[in-house]
């Protein structure tokens, strides 16, 4: 996550978002990075047969839709809104001025880059295995690695349809496959909030 303070100095806006707002959309070339505030944000696209395909979802303190305003290529995906937010967006020449200027920051924007495209790399062998519980199992570990208090709970603050969505599962499944795990005592299901445990 970049400060906050550091992108307004260098022009950044906060802009409110409404539930479904578009942010972004594909074959639109980027003008402006993004920051999360508050609130939800996913990636997705569509096959030709008009199913969703969701490609992630960031929440508060993840920036989304930097691979193109590096590449001068249009998006791939959208971004919408799925609840309500704020974010901040700095336009392009602006936030090349900040990298240039802050080589520190820079280095966050390509680890956070790279820990995308690992999770691309963990997750597409698994989206072809026919076993829901693995498909689950490395999504759960991949959130799992993001909790940098190492707090011995963590909260998969993701929906059962958004579970599904993230690895091709059908909601049906998701919900199967995590009472399953929960038996196994892989998880916990609380208020019908799926947390994960620290193992020993």
């Amino acid at each position: 996550m970049i400060n906050q303070d550091l992108l307004i100095q260098f022009g950044g806006e906060i802009r409110n978002l409404k539930r479904g707002e578009i942010i972004l959309e594909i074959g639109h070339f980027p003008i402006y990075y993004y920051q999360i505030i508050e609130g939800k944000v996913k990636m997705n696209n569509f096959s030709e047969e008009g199913k969703e395909f969701i490609q992630n979802f960031f929440i508060k303190g993840q920036s989304f839709g930097e691979p193109p305003l590096f590449i001068d290529e249009p998006y791939p995906a959208n971004a919408i809104a799925v609840t309500n937010g704020k974010i901040i967006q700095i336009s392009k020449v602006s936030f090349y001025k900040l990298l240039h200027s802050r080589p520190e920051v820079s280095l966050e924007v390509n680890k956070s880059l790279a820990r995308r495209l690992y999770y691309k790399s963990i997750m597409a062998p698994e989206i072809s295995s026919q076993n829901p519980e693995r498909r689950l199992v490395k999504l759960f570990d991949y959130l799992r690695s993001h909790n940098q208090n190492n707090e011995p709970e963590y909260l998969i603050d993701l929906s059962r349809q958004q579970l599904g969505d993230l690895t091709g599962l059908r909601v049906e499944t998701v919900i199967r496959t995590i009472k399953l795990l929960e038996k196994k005592g892989e998880l916990e299901i609380r208020g019908g909030k799926v947390i994960l445990i620290a193992k020993d």
